[in-house]
């Protein structure tokens, strides 16, 4: 597959297949926080209070998300699911 993909108009089979596939580009790791994606992320990213009431229902079910520009819709990594709360919350990626 070639990256980075157009996350809002992929099918969700479409952006699993991506999401595998930068974890492989990245060796593991997540391209925010820079830890591997089967463990939590850094305790600077923990120390981050977020406010769960600003994410669709669910968000937080799925350990690792696909990072993507909200201007463009282009993919950008794999990310923690917090990490990608964190981008979204704080810095509005």
């Amino acid at each position: 597959m070639k990256l980075p993909i157009n996350y809002e108009k992929s099918h969700y089979s479409i952006r699993k297949l991506a999401r595998e596939q930068y974890i492989k580009e990245q060796k593991g790791l997540c391209k925010h926080c820079n830890t591997p994606l089967d463990t939590v992320p850094t305790d600077l990213i923990k120390s981050y209070p977020i406010n769960k009431e600003l994410f669709p229902s669910g968000m937080f079910d799925y350990p690792i998300h696909l990072h993507h520009c909200r201007k463009t819709g282009m993919t950008i990594g794999a990310v923690h699911c917090y990490c990608n709360a964190i981008l979204w919350q704080y810095h509005g990626e």
